[in-house]
């Protein structure tokens, strides 16, 4: 199973991906082995998941996440606790 997620970096900013080992891909993350993005802003806290039909539909909902605006994001993420 394929995942979209939203983590929160240390100052604050979002950083959207995608991966079939969530918990493993945040670990990886803050050990600073992830993406460039977040391995200079660690720790990151997990503050989304979307499940995927596949690595296609996960790529394609991601890049659709990452066009969000901020404001937009932050709704999205709200929208779980709602």
């Amino acid at each position: 199973m394929w995942e979209v997620y939203i983590v929160r970096c240390s100052d604050g900013t979002f950083y959207t991906g995608i991966t079939n080992n969530l918990e493993k891909r945040i670990q990886t993350h803050n050990c600073g082995k992830g993406a460039k993005y977040t391995a200079r802003r660690r720790p990151v806290t997990l503050l989304y998941r979307e499940a995927s039909e596949n690595r296609s539909t996960a790529t394609k909902r991601e890049l659709e996440i990452k066009k969000y605006s901020r404001a937009r994001k932050a709704q999205l993420i709200e929208s779980l606790k709602g």
